[in-house]
């Protein structure tokens, strides 16, 4: 084989290789999926939205709910039968209302009893799917969202109290019907959350949760630990699986050209790690 000939293959072996590596992660997914199905008498389905790998001009895709991603949870809740348990993993920033909304109501109308699992977040429209859930899995450092609407860049809330502020005649026709948008919005999501939650802890407290979780109490991006969502009401468990770590590793996020975190990957012990000597590091400051 001559030198021209071993450089086109190395380069085509090159334009293959991120296609083969692919399959072979769908592959592995797919394995980890049914291992998870087997222990658990279950069918799995996992939403997990990263950057994808696979990227336009160098520039990765950032992913979010969208009405693609209902149409294909929704095909998997028809497939299931009635009597077989949904464990649903998620991990997303959000994404559209619809889409969430959509997928959330078709989770609680299923017969079975419904687990979602949060590994690292859930945030907005993804905190919406969670709630739907007869139990929320949680790492114990994972964190759900409020799920208050936004309107473009703006929360909707922020826009009907920028709009109250102000003498009427100090306010544009653009923004008073943008809060007239934002008024409707708050409203159906509050309406949706309660009507979510009331089979779980009736409607008077599910009332309180919306009005907690859709009208702007916090920040969009506040993140809502273990413990305050159990103050909620919510139905939160710690007792994460193993093999749903293993399947969140199986969805990483492209290799960028210096990682940021860096650890050897392996469970460390107490006893196996004193310095020498076996004796504890002593605090700083202290003689």
């Amino acid at each position: 084989m001559d030198l021209i000939s071993i450089i086109w293959l190395f380069f085509l072996l090159s334009a293959l290789q991120p296609m083969i590596q692919q399959r072979v992660l769908l592959a592995q997914r797919i394995s980890k999926m049914r291992e998870i199905e087997k222990k658990r008498g279950s069918r799995v389905i996992a939403m997990i939205h990263r950057q994808e790998a696979l990227s336009f001009l160098g520039i990765p895709f950032a992913r979010y709910i969208d009405i693609q991603d209902s149409e294909q949870v929704l095909r998997a809740i028809k497939l299931t039968d009635d009597e077989v348990p949904i464990d649903f993993v998620i991990h997303t920033p959000g994404g559209l209302v619809l889409a969430a909304e959509q997928i959330a109501m078709a989770l609680l109308k299923h017969p079975a009893k419904v687990t979602v699992f949060v590994p690292h977040y859930a945030m907005s429209g993804g905190t919406l799917i969670a709630m739907a859930a007869d139990e929320i899995v949680m790492d114990e450092n994972a964190v759900l969202g409020p799920v208050d609407p936004q309107l473009g860049q703006f929360a909707a809330a922020s826009i009907v109290k920028a709009v109250e502020e102000k003498p009427i005649a100090h306010v544009d026709d653009q923004t008073l019907i943008m809060a007239d948008l934002a008024r409707k919005a708050i409203a159906q999501v509050t309406h949706t959350v309660t009507e979510i939650l009331t089979p779980k802890m009736g409607p008077e407290k599910a009332a309180q949760v919306a009005e907690i979780m859709a009208t702007g109490t916090w920040t969009h991006d506040y993140p809502i630990m273990v413990e305050e969502a159990r103050n909620l009401g919510l139905p939160i468990s710690t007792e994460m699986p193993q093999e749903v770590y293993e399947l969140m590793a199986l969805y990483p996020q492209p290799a960028q050209h210096r990682p940021s975190v860096q650890y050897i990957p392996a469970p460390y012990g107490g006893r196996d790690h004193r310095p020498e000597g076996g004796q504890r590091p002593r605090a700083l400051g202290r003689s």
